[in-house]
């Protein structure tokens, strides 16, 4: 027998043992209600009923004296003791009974069989021995003290066979259970390993899991869940209490499953998410899985395919545009030099090579985003980063430039391309500049950077005291080309969004009462970024 089959029936021995002495205290009463001759009359002649009485009762109080003060599996050597006192006892009494015809040589059975479930290896055969000797000792000896109580020898051997036979199949027959129960608890715990692992992964995953019921009740999900709803997801609670726009989702889709959800904010500022959903069953009464995939990457990825093409795009036809338009304003400018030409004819001069200029700009801008390298975000202290941009920015500013900066504390983190982000910062700040008085003028803009409670995402916002953006032009100013001033490129604003989302950031635009404009950079989370 093997250690790991030992060590399970070492487990095994209280149990086993408790119930083998409460056998024992049962057959022991048994045993000594037959003393009285009223009892066993008809059923038992003892050949010696006062040693009978008397192993009887001493059988009767071993067993109980045992049976109390033996709770625990003892050692080998123990049990073994007990099953030999066992096997002498009843030896006894078998003696006293009247031998073989008594039948009670079968009770020899049960204490071979319990000390071979107990007992290791070959130690356990001992006692079908011993019993089988103490059978045909005892039924020797009865044949020459009570020559009239006949004694069947064949009857002693057979019984003396059965002994050995029961000893070896219960130690087969143990084992094999044992064993058996050791690979059943094995591949529990196996699958127990299992379940923690898929629970570890499923916890770790970046896609957001939740097990919704039939009703919309949450019933589980995972740590990026709850990152992107950017609030707790407790169990039992209702979906459209946590997430409104994706009970919104869940309902068009329990409605036309065919019909493919459409991306969602779960609040103001937060990335684009995506809700997937899939039956756990085929019952309308079924729970439903929830996949919820943060389109900040796939949007990451098209912006920086959509830069590509951009790029591929002014290089293809830059070149055809750069040279008649150089050769224009080459053109105009010699005109403009000539001394024959009148006053008006000068002005038009001025006018061609204003807008050629113009037309310049436009396409040094466009060339310089599609040379534009990818984003490498690094993990940025948003507090220093600024404190550092501040000082570079009003160093190259005359000191009529006033810049008010609050920051809430230090150590704000992101992950961000500082280089792509400066330039995003200079812009708007350049901008607010320009919309809050004149050059030379005493012009102020404020920075505010601060952490929102309720989504702990870092936002930066740079606020001017200008006339503000009209209604009408606040849903487009983010669009490319699209300016109101005469001399702008409106390339400004829109490659500032662009290069926020490539740093997984927001940009927009807010009016400030009662006049000035805000332009917000809500950053992400730097734990939701790798």
């Amino acid at each position: 027998m093997n250690t790991a089959t030992a060590e399970r029936i070492d487990s095994q021995r209280p149990r086993i043992l408790r119930l083998y002495n409460l056998y024992r205290v049962i057959l022991g009463f048994g045993l000594t209600l037959l003393t009285s001759s009223d009892l066993r009359q008809g059923i038992l002649a003892p050949s010696d009923p006062e040693v009978y009485a008397q192993a009887c009762w001493i059988y009767l109080f071993i067993n109980v004296l045992i049976a109390l003060s033996l709770h625990k599996g003892r050692r080998d050597v123990h049990l073994f003791v007990l099953a030999v006192l066992d096997i002498t006892l009843l030896g006894v009494i078998f003696y006293a009974a009247g031998g073989i015809g008594s039948g009670f040589g079968n009770l020899l059975i049960i204490p071979v069989a319990v000390g071979n479930v107990m007992l290791h290896g070959r130690i356990g055969l001992v006692l079908p021995a011993l019993s089988s000797l103490v059978l045909i000792y005892l039924t020797f000896f009865l044949s020459l003290t009570h020559p009239f109580i006949g004694q069947n020898y064949l009857q002693a051997g057979v019984l003396g066979a059965i002994y050995f036979a029961v000893a070896l199949f219960v130690q087969r027959v143990s084992r094999r259970l044992y064993l058996s129960e050791i690979l059943a608890k094995e591949q529990a715990a196996n699958l127990a390993s299992l379940e923690q692992l898929n629970q570890l992964i499923i916890q770790r995953m970046r896609t957001g899991i939740m097990v919704v019921s039939a009703d919309n009740r949450i019933l589980t999900s995972n740590e990026a869940c709850s990152q992107m709803l950017n609030r707790d997801v407790p169990a039992g609670e209702l979906l459209d209490r946590i997430a409104p726009e994706l009970d919104q989702r869940l309902r068009q889709w329990q409605r036309n499953p065919s019909v493919r959800a459409t991306s969602f904010h779960s609040f103001s500022g937060s990335a684009e998410l995506m809700a997937n959903f899939k039956p756990l069953g085929v019952q309308a009464q079924d729970n439903i899985l929830v996949f919820l995939d943060d389109n900040t990457q796939v949007a990451q990825q098209a912006q920086q395919l959509k830069l590509a093409s951009l790029g591929r795009l002014t290089a293809s036809i830059a070149h055809e545009i750069r040279n008649p338009l150089g050769a224009i304003s080459h053109a105009a400018q010699l005109l403009n030099e000539s001394e024959q030409l009148s006053r008006q004819d000068i002005r038009l001069t001025e006018i061609i090579q204003q807008h050629s200029q113009r037309m310049n700009r436009v396409i040094e801008t466009v060339l310089e985003l599609s040379r534009r390298r990818p984003s490498e975000p690094q993990l940025v202290d948003l507090a220093l980063w600024v404190s550092n941009f501040l000082a570079d920015f009003r160093a190259s500013h005359p000191a009529t430039d006033n810049i008010d900066c609050e920051i809430e504390k230090e150590g704000i983190l992101t992950r961000i391309d500082p280089n792509q982000m400066t330039q995003v910062l200079n812009n708007l700040c350049n901008n607010a500049l320009r919309y809050s008085g004149e050059p030379g003028s005493a012009r102020s803009i404020e920075l505010k950077l601060f952490i929102r409670p309720d989504t702990e995402l870092p936002i930066l916002e740079v606020i001017d005291h200008g006339p503000g953006v009209a209604e009408e032009h606040l849903g487009h100013i983010f669009e490319p080309f699209y300016t109101t001033e005469a001399t702008g490129t409106g390339l400004g604003l829109y490659i500032s969004r662009e290069l926020c989302e490539s740093n997984q950031a927001r940009l927009e635009c807010d009016r400030v009462q009662p006049h000035g404009c805000c332009m917000r950079i809500t950053f992400a989370h730097p734990k939701r970024l790798v």
